[in-house]
């Protein structure tokens, strides 16, 4: 009973600094928003069927967003394509979260020649382009789900925050809790579930939105590039569609089926910005205080 209360509490604390700073309030509601239109829009959608006595066509009451070159709803479509793209980006955050974590806190607790060989391997990924490698590892690799996909994504995009967590390691593994669990006998694994990562969580959070973000703008630049034959409704297929085969950018009819997919990235962009604004400060209990 007690240990409900107190993560009620937790989460009311949390909930709390999140809607206190108006940048993370602003940039919630804008994922909140995203995230339920990935979970629950596809319920409530039909299946889209071609129209092609209406292509192309622009705005109306009926098609709040026209439709495309098949007369089927720019706005279904966004809908439906908007939990391919969250799923796919969340996939990628969490195999790089996991990636990073395992190096990380493997590397800066064990030491000597462990830590020389995994950081050397970080070092070689942390200086390889990123985006040419997954270009090229996509036209190898087929990702025809949005997990085969997340997996391509997050190979190159965990070095980074391996060596932070490796950082945050080196100066917690000193620490008078962490001297007092070793000389008790406690094993690493333990360690490192109740010593360590509760200590770094909230830089983990972090990091799980600006990777998930970064997955987002990658996933739609390789399909735009038309190098991942990913089935579904994603932004970036819409994206590919509006430009190769609807004149978009030449200033076709069908300009509000390229801006619609851009203009949601670039508010899933700003709500996550935001939002990271005030995360650190609500999952950190030592700077609330």
């Amino acid at each position: 009973m007690k240990k409900n209360r107190s993560t009620a509490s937790g989460f009311r604390a949390f909930f709390s600094v999140i809607w206190r700073n108006p940048l993370s309030r602003i940039g919630f509601l804008i994922l909140l928003a995203f995230i339920l239109m990935a979970v629950l829009g596809p319920f409530f959608i039909p299946t889209l069927k071609s129209n092609y006595a209406a292509r192309l066509a622009p705005p109306s009451a009926e098609h709040w967003l026209g439709t495309d070159m098949a007369g089927k709803d720019i706005l279904l479509q966004l809908i439906l394509g908007s939990r391919d793209v969250l799923l796919v980006a969340a996939y990628a955050a969490s195999f790089a979260i996991m990636f990073a974590c395992v190096v990380g806190i493997v590397s800066g607790l064990q030491g000597g020649a462990v830590d020389e060989a995994l950081m050397l391997f970080t070092n070689v990924i942390l200086t390889t382009p990123s985006f040419p490698m997954t270009m090229i590892l996509s036209m190898v690799i087929r990702t025809s789900n949005p997990l085969a996909f997340g997996l391509l994504l997050s190979l190159w995009s965990w070095a980074g925050l391996a060596k932070a967590i490796r950082s945050q390691v080196l100066s917690l593994k000193h620490r008078e809790f962490i001297e007092a669990s070793r000389i008790m006998g406690i094993s690493k694994v333990n360690i490192i579930l109740y010593d360590v990562l509760p200590n770094i969580v909230s830089y983990i959070a972090v990091n799980f939105i600006s990777i998930m973000k970064n997955s987002i703008t990658a996933s739609v630049g390789l399909m735009v590039l038309g190098l991942v034959p990913f089935k579904g409704n994603h932004w970036g297929v819409m994206i590919n569609v509006a430009i190769s085969q609807t004149g978009a950018l030449l200033g076709s009819g069908s300009v509000t089926y390229f801006l619609a997919p851009v203009v949601c990235l670039m508010l899933f962009q700003l709500g996550s910005y935001f939002f990271a604004t005030g995360l650190d400060e609500a999952l950190n209990p030592r700077l609330r205080s």
